[in-house]
């Protein structure tokens, strides 16, 4: 990449105001957006149309919580060590969003964009894949069989809204093709819909990895403020304890 001229296009704060996208903060946009449309406008530099902003809110709640993950007890247990250091705890459980706990949209957005491009056909890109031992982005999931109603009411209402297009079409076509060269279904999660829907209407491919990291953001939150009133980090770090078995090596070297 190279090196940029130092200059950000996002914002600045003055003695009088603060200028957000070269919008006055507290005169243009307080009481106007919505935080939804305020963080659109703050990824891209414009602000969503109707659309964007319904389906950026959709896909926000859509992923902000989901149960007891691995990201929500890392950060209860790092508060229970430290109540003092809410944003810590925060960043403890950030830490912990990588594609397997939440999801691959990422991934998913760039095997689209990748495809589109290219041209090849959904079946043979399951198929080498498949071949090749890997794991489709997109597709399978430990709790949600055989599917997963988040993913599928997204595409309820993209339908609904007439707002899917080539993406979320290819999303369809990779459905059908993993199930043939798999020879069973596979549960469409909920990353493939959230990076069709997102490319479709416009959005940045980097945007299918920063939108689910803002939703779970709200989760880890609403988890740590239960946590301060009713505590479970310290059980959940005991019951790890008592699952694990100490087992010490035969002979000391």
């Amino acid at each position: 990449m190279k090196a940029a001229d130092p200059v950000t296009h996002i914002g600045q704060a003055y003695a009088d105001r603060v200028e957000v996208r070269g919008r006055d903060l507290s005169g243009e946009l307080m009481g106007r957006l919505t935080f939804t449309e305020h963080f659109y406008l703050l990824l891209t530099g414009d602000e969503p149309t109707e659309e964007q902003r319904f389906f950026l809110d959709l896909v926000l709640v859509s992923i902000a919580e989901h149960g007891m993950m691995p990201t929500n007890v890392a950060a209860r247990m790092t508060l229970a060590a430290d109540p003092g250091s809410l944003q810590g705890a925060v960043a403890a459980g950030i830490l912990g969003c990588g594609p397997v706990i939440l999801g691959t949209s990422a991934e998913c957005a760039r095997l689209l964009e990748e495809a589109r491009a290219s041209g090849r056909e959904p079946l043979e890109i399951a198929r080498q894949i498949h071949a090749s031992g890997g794991r489709i982005p997109g597709f399978g999931h430990p709790v949600h069989r055989p599917l997963d109603p988040r993913a599928e009411r997204i595409l309820e209402l993209a339908g609904e809204r007439g707002v899917g297009g080539p993406h979320v079409e290819l999303a369809g076509q990779l459905r059908d093709a993993v199930a043939e060269v798999w020879g069973k279904p596979l549960t469409m999660n909920v990353s493939m819909p959230i990076a069709a829907v997102m490319l479709d209407l416009g959005f940045p491919s980097a945007a299918a990895k920063a939108v689910p990291i803002l939703a779970r953001t709200a989760g880890l939150l609403a988890h740590l403020a239960e946590e301060q009133e009713r505590p479970l980090g310290f059980l959940l770090a005991g019951k790890a304890e008592e699952a694990i078995e100490y087992q010490p090596p035969d002979a000391r070297t």
